[in-house]
């Protein structure tokens, strides 16, 4: 999932600042899976607006809501009878959120909540873990579901560097080492044949060479 934590309150209320109308909307899908953007971080943002607001002896108006999902215009269209009664949207989801709701409304000023960091997985309560860099090209086929772009410290591709110790990263000791994963789950399932190809250079032209990427499929297209 898409993962992101909560600007500094300092920040939020600058991009604010001139507004007296806010909408807060906020995202029911990954962001509120890690906390950080569902229908309680909006709750508890709009609070800590309106009580720093009282305290300055501002006067502003905050409206919540929460969408299902804020990168799909079906959902996004559930703003469309109330987003003009208000000065600025202020977006508790990922920045694909923040960009789509922009575009369904150009004429209003649509600002973030959240620092969009990477895609991960929930390891326990309250801890997410980065496990994915949306390379393109996935060979976590070959690499026994163990992704060397983002779990290998160095991005190693045909092997481990030599440099860790008890089976930890030598660039951070609390990091398993990628590749002893990989190794020992290779044996496991009795795949360490895999290893004996040797695999060129990532082509990072699949990541971030073109521009935006996009997926197109005619069969779900009307």
């Amino acid at each position: 999932m898409i993962t992101a934590e909560r600007k500094p309150i300092k920040e939020i209320k600058e991009m604010l600042a001139p507004y007296k109308k806010i909408l807060v909307v906020g995202c029911g899908s990954c962001v509120a899976e890690c906390a950080a953007g569902g229908e309680k971080e909006v709750g508890l943002l709009s609070s800590a607006l309106r009580m720093d607001a009282k305290a300055s002896g501002k006067e502003i108006e905050i409206k919540e809501m929460t969408l299902d999902r804020q990168c799909v215009y079906e959902f996004i269209d559930q703003l469309t009878e109330v987003i003009d009664q208000y000065d600025i949207v202020l977006s508790l989801a990922c920045g694909a959120g923040v960009q789509a709701v922009a575009e369904v409304f150009p004429k209003v000023h649509i600002v973030p909540a959240l620092n969009t960091t990477f895609l991960g997985e929930t390891k326990e309560a309250g801890l997410w873990v980065e496990n994915c860099r949306g390379c393109g090209d996935c060979k976590l086929g070959v690499f026994a579901a163990v992704c060397p772009v983002t779990r290998c410290a160095k991005g190693l591709f045909n092997g481990p560097c030599g440099g860790s110790k008890t089976d930890r990263c030598e660039v951070d000791p609390d990091v398993p080492c990628a590749w002893q994963l990989i190794v020992s789950r290779l044996e496991d399932i009795g795949r360490l044949d895999l290893l004996r190809k040797v695999h060129p250079p990532a082509d990072w032209s699949k990541q971030q060479g073109k521009g935006p990427r996009k997926i197109k499929r005619e069969d779900q297209r009307t």
